[in-house]
């Protein structure tokens, strides 16, 4: 990238400055909650601000008819890479809302910080992101495609949005990447530990709990898995580059009711992080394996039950992958300085390397408090991080 292309990009992300400003606080005062509150009312914020700027859009409805996602694609004038900029639209919930400085859908500004729920996840990464197409937009001479995908079933667990985009009966033939607008600067997400889900059902017996004889609970039955999987033996490294191990977490326990009944069903979830030395056969097996075990030392019970919820794999994008290096590239010649990190949280990077296609989940604004209470954005972070995103698109559409 030369000086005068740096230069012209802080330039039009200056200029857009306030702009971007006013369209995340519009944002962040539309609750939306992840399945709580109705998405309509942002999404419709979001299509007004589109439609303003001669930006096309669709919306994408779930298996229900319901909404999940915004789509906006601008196309070159000539052949090219398809790129996706991808923010979500829903939010966390706000918690105690009595603890918070400001409401959290105030969008107060003070001290260069701006408040509110959804700021740094993402309401000002899909501003952003929406002010960058509409630069592209206008300015034309690039190759391809950019697409705009704005999730509102993100936050739920679902992925509607995504899932719909890039895996529905209209997806696109080819996705060459994608890039998230998580925030943080310190880092470009370039991979990410996988993630294998499941549903346990431990079975006992039912009785009574004062009966003179005793019968075998699923709630102390289930207290043994839980103990024999967090001591089971995994291996102690990720495996090749991979700087994280693997990891096992339950992470809830459902069974039982009232006093004098004893649990036939006890349900666990079950957490498991995958890497390159600990994939998700062998998650699967280690999860068979230690239900087996269990059962054996409770005879006379039924058979536990594994149902798995989510298969994601791991993922790192190699040091030449052109996405990873368009971004780092040009976040540090905006004058930023993020390395490439692979998170220990699985995010929606995962469920796109399922789909061999390659993303960047986590590179935007400063922030404090995400997901928690007083969720805030340093707002003089903006102007680099929209530079950086704009002269990595230009590296990328050509």
């Amino acid at each position: 990238m030369t000086g005068t292309e740096f230069t012209e990009a802080l330039k039009l992300a200056l200029d857009d400055y306030d702009s971007v400003i006013a369209l995340t606080r519009d944002l962040i005062r539309i609750s939306s909650r992840g399945g709580i509150d109705p998405y309509e009312p942002v999404l419709a914020a979001m299509e007004s601000w589109l439609a303003d700027h001669d930006l096309p859009y669709r919306r994408l409805n779930g298996p229900e008819q319901t909404p999940v996602a915004l789509v906006s694609e601008i196309v070159g004038d000539r052949p090219g890479p398809r790129y996706v900029l991808d923010a979500c639209l829903d939010t966390a919930p706000f918690g105690d809302e009595t603890a918070w400085t400001f409401p959290p859908t105030s969008a107060e500004i003070t001290d260069g910080w701006m408040h509110g729920r959804g700021s740094a996840d993402s309401k000002v990464g899909a501003a952003t992101f929406a002010h960058l197409a509409a630069r592209l937009h206008v300015a034309g001479g690039f190759a391809g495609s950019l697409v705009l995908l704005f999730d509102v079933d993100e936050h739920s667990g679902g992925f509607g949005g995504a899932k719909s985009y890039f895996d529905g009966p209209d997806a696109p033939a080819h996705v060459e990447g994608v890039m998230i607008g998580y925030p943080g600067a310190e880092h470009v997400i370039v991979g990410g530990r996988g993630v294998l889900r499941a549903h346990v059902h431990v079975r006992g017996i039912a009785g009574h709990s004062g009966g003179s004889k005793t019968v075998p609970s699923a709630i102390a039955k289930a207290a043994d898995l839980v103990t024999a999987l967090h001591a089971a033996q995994l291996p102690a490294t990720g495996g090749g580059d991979f700087p994280l191990p693997g990891k096992v977490t339950v992470t809830a326990i459902n069974g039982g009711e009232g006093f004098s009944a004893v649990a036939d069903l006890c349900v666990l979830n079950v957490d498991l992080r995958l890497t390159p030395s600990f994939p998700d056969q062998m998650a699967a097996g280690l999860l068979q394996a230690q239900t087996s075990t269990v059962d054996r030392s409770w005879p006379g019970t039924p058979a536990t039950r594994i149902e798995i919820s989510t298969r994601w794999p791991q993922y790192a994008l190699p040091a030449s992958s052109p996405l990873r290096t368009a971004l780092l590239d040009a976040a540090r010649a905006v004058g930023l300085a993020p390395t490439a990190k692979v998170a220990g949280p699985s995010n929606i990077g995962n469920y796109l390397a399922g789909l061999g296609i390659p993303a960047t989940a986590g590179f935007g604004v400063d922030y404090l408090a995400l997901h928690g209470t007083d969720e805030r954005i340093r707002l003089d972070t903006i102007p680099q991080i929209q530079a950086a995103y704009h002269q990595a698109l230009l590296a990328l559409l050509t």
